[in-house]
C-alpha cells in the first residue's frame, strides 16, 4: 500500500476563519460540494479534495487503503492550516476517509460530519465485481446504475445540469483509479473501531440513499463517544449536490458548535 496524491482546492473564505475541508463520494469530483461552498465560506475557510484520477487529482497506479486517503488528505491539508486542526465533511467514501482521520489524526480533527455513509460499504464481492466490470470496460458502464444509486427520483429533473456534471464526472474518471477505490472500500471496516473516536461526528443520511440508508448514520452515532445523526429529507445518495442549503445548514449547525 502507499499514499496516493491528491489535489486540494485553493481556500474560499475569510483568511482567518476556521478551516473546513470537504471530501468527494467515489466517481465525482469538487463539484459535489460546489453549491455547499459559499454558504459555508461565509464564515468558514474551504477547500475541498479529489480522489486519485478524479478531478485534477493525479492518476493512482499502486494500490492504497481507506487509511492512506486519510493520510494523504491529513498531508496536503497541513500547510494550509500550519498543523492545525481543521473541520471535516466527507461523502460516502469521503465519509469513510473523515473515520479514518478521526481514528489515525484525532488531534487534526476538530469535528467530523459523515455523510450518506458507513463505518463499512456494501459487500467485499460487489467491489470487487464493480473494480473488474471498470478494468475491462471503463467507468462508463457505470453511468445508469450510478444515475439510479446517486439521485432521488426527482433530483436530476430539477437540477439536471448539476447532475449531468456529476456523471461526467464519473465518465472521466481514470479507469484504474476507479478500480483501486474499489479495492480499498472491498477492503474497509472499521465497526469496531468506532468506540476509539473520540472527535464529536455527525452522522448525515438521505431519505432515499439505498446505498447508506439510515442504519448507516445511526451505527456510527451510537458508537462512536460524541455522536449524532441528521437526515436531509428529499435526497438519496450525492446530498450536497442534491440539497445543498439543508447539508450546509446540518453543517453549520454542527461546525458553529466547535466555536
Amino acid at each position: 500500500m502507499t499514499v496516493p496524491a491528491i489535489s486540494v482546492t485553493s481556500p474560499v473564505g475569510p483568511a482567518a476563519a476556521p478551516l473546513v475541508v470537504l471530501g468527494p463520494s467515489l466517481g465525482t469530483s469538487t463539484i459535489l460540494w460546489e453549491d455547499v461552498v459559499p454558504l459555508l465560506a461565509t464564515d468558514h475557510r474551504v477547500v475541498a479534495w479529489d480522489l486519485p484520477g478524479h478531478g485534477l487529482s493525479p492518476a493512482a497506479t499502486e494500490a492504497f487503503s481507506i487509511a492512506d486517503l486519510a493520510d494523504a488528505v491529513a498531508d496536503a491539508v497541513a500547510p494550509l492550516n500550519s498543523g492545525e486542526p481543521f473541520l471535516y465533511a466527507g461523502v460516502s467514501l469521503g465519509g469513510a476517509v473523515g473515520l479514518a482521520l478521526a481514528l489515525r489524526h484525532p488531534s487534526l480533527v476538530r469535528r467530523a460530519a459523515i455523510v450518506a455513509s458507513g463505518a463499512q460499504l456494501g459487500e467485499r464481492s460487489g467491489w470487487e465485481e464493480r473494480a473488474a466490470q471498470v478494468r475491462a470496460q471503463s467507468t462508463s458502464s457505470l453511468i445508469v446504475g450510478s444515475a439510479q444509486r446517486w439521485f432521488a427520483p426527482d433530483s436530476i429533473a430539477r437540477r439536471p445540469e448539476l447532475s449531468g456534471r456529476l456523471l461526467h464526472a464519473l465518465q472521466d474518471a481514470d479507469d484504474e483509479s476507479y478500480a483501486l477505490c474499489c479495492d480499498a472500500l472491498a477492503a474497509y471496516d472499521v465497526r469496531d473501531a468506532l468506540g476509539a473516536i473520540s472527535v464529536p461526528v455527525l452522522a448525515v443520511w438521505g431519505e432515499h440513499d439505498a446505498v447508506a440508508p439510515e442504519a448507516k448514520s445511526a451505527e456510527i452515532a451510537s458508537r462512536v463517544a460524541d455522536g449524532r445523526v441528521v437526515q436531509i429529507p428529499d435526497a438519496a445518495h450525492l446530498l450536497p449536490a442534491e440539497q445543498p442549503e439543508a447539508v450546509a445548514a446540518a453543517l453549520r449547525d454542527f461546525f458553529q458548535e466547535a466555536r
